[in-house]
């Protein structure tokens, strides 16, 4: 009965850390995709400095959007931890 219980609890250990991976990835993800945003953004802006405004307001929404499904996957991976 002793093995089983701690072979469980070496399976709840290893889920924790998965998740823990799981969150580092999405985060690093996130990041990685708004810094691309911005730098095609700012090209984009150099290249052509009258649409300025829709580009930036353009960044805008598609860096929300990212950092939307960001959070989304770190309640996801937060609700695998605690429930």
């Amino acid at each position: 009965m002793y093995v089983l219980i701690n072979t469980v609890d070496i399976v709840h250990e290893w889920i924790k850390l998965g998740a823990g991976f799981t969150a580092v990835i999405a985060v690093f993800g996130a990041a990685w995709g708004i810094a691309n945003i911005a730098k095609s953004a700012i090209e984009n802006i150099a290249r052509q400095p009258e649409a300025g405004n829709d580009l930036r307001s353009s960044m805008i929404v598609a860096a929300a959007l990212i950092e939307g499904i960001t959070f989304f996957a770190l309640v996801i991976i937060l609700l695998t931890l605690f429930v």
